[in-house]
């Protein structure tokens, strides 16, 4: 992709690169060299992406964010991180508050890898249980693990504790720190 050229200039050169740029004022974000981008994330779902991720203040790589972009399958939102490749685990955290993503891997501005985001069988150590008195809430060293299916009726993912079977819909999800 192009990168967005911001240029200072008077009134009428900014009407001139708005003239040229026709009744569709698309801003470019500049490509990646090397790096992950997830695209079709559900809109209103990138910055808990970030969150997924541990992008925060201090993370050093570019991080490039659109939120509620039309799309060619509706609004979506995309974020692109430079120089890292996303692990299994936070694909799969991903996957329960966006489980139509799409994963793009890049590599030498050329996208190596793309996949639909799947929805895991299971999850482990990803989610913190709502049930206060769940094993994994106590001060025994259990890892959390919840089976992940999708309600039919709601069309919304539902984790179950395999501990304590508690259930939680994709609104109850609290990430694990």
């Amino acid at each position: 992709m192009d990168s967005c050229k911001f240029q200072k200039g008077s009134q009428s050169e900014s009407k001139k690169r708005s003239a040229n740029l026709g009744d569709k004022n698309d801003l470019r974000i500049k490509a990646i060299g090397h790096g992950t981008v997830i695209d079709h994330i559900t809109p209103g779902q990138a910055l808990n992406v970030l969150n997924i991720l541990r992008v925060n203040g201090n993370f050093t790589n570019t991080v490039s964010v659109v939120m509620n972009a039309g799309g060619s399958r509706g609004d979506k939102d995309v974020v692109k991180i430079e120089g890292r490749e996303l692990t299994e685990k936070e694909v799969n955290s991903i996957s329960l508050i966006s489980p139509k993503a799409t994963l793009n891997i890049i590599r030498d501005f050329e996208v190596v890898q793309k996949r639909q985001i799947q929805k895991p069988e299971s999850v482990c150590g990803i989610v913190k249980c709502i049930n206060p008195n769940c094993i994994t809430n106590s001060t025994e060293p259990v890892e959390t693990r919840f089976v992940v299916t999708e309600d039919e009726k709601v069309k919304s993912l539902v984790l179950r504790c395999v501990f304590c079977e508690s259930v939680m819909t994709e609104d109850l999800i609290k990430f694990i720190e």
